[in-house]
């Protein structure tokens, strides 16, 4: 080790001699105790390192001495614990992506199941109550407990000691910072409110006229009206992709208006299906449009609301048409009251489940499961109803389905795909080329055995 500690005071002239290394720390070895060896200015360390790395003694890494360095710090090895949290990491997320994807699955077969249920019951109960308006305003009041729901649910898995008048005030600011006053009540919930009541009427009306494959294909439809109305409306991104899926399907509409003639029931049925379709489009659009931003709970306590404003102010439109006997409801023994609380009760586990399902999973997942509606409700026609589809039915339906996938591109489907296919070419182009080299290392190695060289040509 070079030194210049026996610098003479005396105008001698200084001596440069080398020591012996003191202490030699090893990876894989212990540090000696006696105290850490001074570092000279002459850069003894990178000596050492050199010394360690031509001998390569216990696969030495560079830069792994034993002194210090010169500020003071000691560098040590990379130990493999910061390896394992990363692998902890990177398990934690996988795991948590599966149990969401599970999640998501899960939710899509309650979501289908609960559509295909409702409609299904709805079905059954017009064999013997054909009101269609009653059953729709009784099914909207059980929005009312769409609220408590979420927050019993809410404190059992936060556990936050909150009552529900501080949760229900701490929601009302959806409808601005002084909370929900009776103006603002009346102005918000009323548009939305009507268009829920007018979605679900013309959906009732249309199960009278058609069956429940046919109903709920056509309200498939509404996932093209809410691209056009977004893009028209709320100048969302225009994409080639979802313009031909929207024309596939008005022609899945034409179609199924066309299967019986442009007359009869059939015609009236696709018309109000489309109808409650453009409703719904329209209810989500103005939803996206002035609610965008709304969590789950402040979209517990709207959807409430409009429980509440659908008891008070449109109680009287089944009255009315109670006294003009364009709806007979009969005595209210004579009700099916137990087809009547199945219906609602499925049809507030479908709204709950959808608007759920969007916050703990992938929204594309809980429309996948509205689409899977659409065979589940043609697998109870043709098992118990004995329901045979025509050919231009199920081509209609196909056709509409269809359209329905592609609307569920995301915006950046293209580049996604086109970098998709690079890896696959650059993958094949890789192991190309690695069958090549082994091809061409197995020909060499018998040429060797054989005794012939092959000379390259200049």
């Amino acid at each position: 080790m070079l030194s210049t500690e026996g610098v003479l005071e005396s105008g001698e002239q200084p001596c440069i001699q080398l020591e012996p290394l003191k202490s030699t720390h090893l990876p894989g070895k212990a540090t000696p105790t006696g105290g850490s060896p001074k570092v000279t200015a002459n850069g003894v360390h990178d000596i050492e390192d050199r010394i360690l790395r031509i001998t390569g003694y216990y696969g030495y890494n560079p830069g792994y001495s034993s002194h210090r360095r010169e500020d003071g710090s000691e560098s040590r090895p990379e130990t493999p614990a910061s390896d394992i949290s990363i692998e902890s990491r990177s398990y934690q997320t996988c795991a948590n992506t599966a149990l969401k994807v599970l999640g998501g699955l899960l939710m899509v077969l309650c979501v289908s199941s609960s559509w295909v249920g409702t409609t299904q019951v709805v079905k059954l109960t017009f064999q013997s109550f054909s009101c269609p308006f009653f059953i729709s305003w009784f099914s909207s009041n059980w929005n009312i407990l769409f609220f408590p729901i979420y927050y019993s649910g809410h404190v059992f898995i936060t556990g936050e000691k909150q009552t529900p008048i501080q949760k229900f005030r701490e929601c009302s600011k959806l409808f601005g910072e002084d909370g929900m006053t009776l103006k603002l009540f009346v102005k918000r919930t009323a548009p939305f409110s009507i268009l829920w009541t007018l979605t679900n009427y013309l959906y009732l009306l249309a199960l009278r006229k058609l069956t429940a494959t046919d109903v709920s294909a056509l309200y498939c439809c509404h996932k093209a009206f809410v691209f056009l109305l977004s893009w028209i409306v709320l100048k969302d991104r225009f994409m080639g992709v979802r313009i031909v899926a929207a024309i596939m399907a008005i022609t899945g509409i034409v179609m199924m208006a066309y299967a019986d003639g442009f007359h009869g029931d059939s015609f009236v049925g696709v018309a109000l299906a489309v109808g409650s379709a453009s409703t719904s489009a329209l209810y989500k659009v103005l939803f996206k449009m002035f609610l965008g931003s709304a969590n789950l709970g402040e979209v517990a306590h709207f959807i409430s609301t409009m429980g509440f404003f659908n008891l008070i102010f449109i109680s009287c439109v089944p009255l009315i048409l109670y006294f003009t006997r364009v709806e007979h409801l009969g005595s209210l023994s004579s009700l099916p009251w137990g087809y009547l609380f199945g219906l609602a009760g499925l049809w507030l586990v479908f709204n709950i489940l959808v608007h759920v399902g969007v916050v703990l999973t992938y929204p594309i997942l809980i429309s996948i499961g509205t689409l899977l509606s659409v065979p589940g409700n043609a697998a109870v026609d043709v098992l118990k109803h004995e329901v045979i589809f025509s050919v231009v039915r199920l081509a209609a339906t196909c056709i509409i389905c269809l359209g329905f996938l592609l609307l569920l591109l995301p915006e950046e489907w293209d580049s996604v795909t086109l970098r998709f296919l690079a890896n696959i070419a650059d993958k094949k182009s890789e192991e190309n080329g690695e069958e090549l080299t082994e091809s061409s290392g197995q020909t060499r190695s018998r040429s060797r055995a054989n005794g012939t060289v092959s000379i390259p040509l200049a």
